[in-house]
């Protein structure tokens, strides 16, 4: 109280000295004491920000610590610097306003002022957390985007209810008892909300989906990289550059296929037929015994499968010439021995994972020759090439082994 009478007798008296007569509940007093509070405020308000910005610029760059560098880059010292004006209009007011109206408004604005520029700040400091998160290796265990979109939200509603109270002059408490009676309100309105951050939390315990991972979800039109794990929704930059959003709890309602598993592997699978026409396939004879123990791939194998069979034959007394009781190599065995060899000496095939060349049940399209390996490679543009060189060579050299790719011919001219 004296110091409410101490500034309003110092304010009379300096206007008196200018020739203004006016009292304490004079509109004329009242028009000079709130412009005096509100050019008081802007002077608080352009003080902080030099400060802000010049003495407190220069000790986060001499500063080590990255953190503090992301908090001045969202602005978060500058938001912050916005709550002294908002005090110093609250207080002044109380001090030199007689009139109660006017009174009332500033002292509502300045909390209004101070309550949105604390969630300002706030908003900030969780980005800034956000980012350094992100930035971190924890990023790849569980993203945290979601809860920080929580944090915000439940900061909002907090801010929203005291903004409320304030305007209405009640209890913060009390407008939390009424909103018992809306609960299936709320409910409907934050069904999204509610389902989002229990996903959230089973996502980030189970570490089903991260930021970063390639995902496919056919009954969203989703199919490529997880741009952000958010509250309600994920954003999905699919292989043709497009963008899909997703419900969040939708990943643990719905299918998801995600790679990620390939991508912390040693390689990505390679696994694609090649179908030979049954037409083509027939005994070895000894000329073509002759041209492929020439072929360095497979020329251990020719004369170890020779070997092999002579004993046999001479075991059992065979005749070679024997063609129903004997054993002999087939061109099509001897391209699968050569398909499997080839594979093994290929640099971009890796040899720690399953490696194999399997022949599958005939179709009418042929028999096929599937290739099952893992490519080392596992960028999407390389693992194509890798994968198309592969089956390049293996169909310019079905010649070498008397074969035939099979083709549909059309009956059409």
């Amino acid at each position: 109280m004296l110091n409410n009478q101490f500034l309003t007798d110092s304010l009379i008296s300096a206007l008196a000295h200018l020739g203004l007569q006016t009292t304490p509940d004079d509109w004329f007093f009242q028009s000079i004491a709130l412009t005096g509070i509100l050019i008081f405020a802007g002077l608080s308000s352009w003080i902080t920000k030099s400060i802000l910005n010049s003495s407190l610029r220069k000790l986060v760059s001499k500063s080590k610590n990255g953190f503090d560098d992301e908090l001045h880059e969202h602005g978060f010292f500058r938001r912050i610097g916005h709550i002294i004006p908002a005090l110093v209009i609250y207080l002044f007011s109380q001090l030199l306003i007689e009139n109660p109206s006017l009174l009332a408004f500033l002292q509502k604005s300045s909390i209004i002022y101070l309550l949105v520029s604390t969630v300002m700040a706030i908003s900030a400091l969780l980005n800034t957390v956000e980012d350094t998160y992100n930035a971190s290796s924890l990023a790849k265990k569980a993203p945290i985007t979601g809860f920080i979109q929580v944090g915000k939200l439940f900061v909002v509603i907090i801010a929203g209810l005291l903004i409320i109270s304030n305007l209405m002059d009640k209890s913060p408490l009390l407008l939390l008892s009424g909103l018992g009676a809306l609960t299936a309100i709320l409910l409907l309105l934050f069904r999204d909300t509610i389902l989002g951050f229990v996903a959230g939390i089973q996502i980030a315990a189970n570490r089903m989906v991260n930021t970063g991972d390639w995902i496919e979800m056919p009954n969203f039109g989703a199919d490529g990289e997880v741009l952000q794990v958010g509250l309600t929704t994920v954003k999905v930059q699919n292989w043709d550059k497009t963008v899909s959003t997703i419900p969040t709890y939708t990943l643990i309602t719905d299918s998801v296929k995600n790679w990620r598993g390939m991508s912390e592997s040693g390689g990505r699978r390679i696994k694609r037929s090649l179908n030979i026409d049954i037409q083509s396939i027939r005994f070895c004879d000894q000329d073509m015994l002759d041209e492929f123990a020439k072929i360095r791939y497979i020329k251990s194998y020719i004369q170890a499968k020779l070997e092999k069979l002579q004993r046999f034959h001479s075991e059992q007394h065979i005749d070679t010439t024997d063609l129903v009781n004997s054993r002999r190599l087939t061109n099509i065995g001897t391209l699968r021995a050569y398909m499997q060899s080839y594979l093994e000496n290929h640099p971009d095939i890796n040899k720690d994972m399953t490696l194999m060349v399997r022949q599958r049940p005939p179709t009418e399209l042929g028999v096929p020759l599937e290739i099952y390996c893992f490519c080392s490679n596992k960028n999407w543009v390389a693992y194509e090439g890798i994968q198309s060189d592969i089956f390049d060579h293996l169909l310019a050299i079905l010649p070498a082994f008397r074969l035939r790719a099979y083709q549909r011919v059309s009956d059409r001219p």
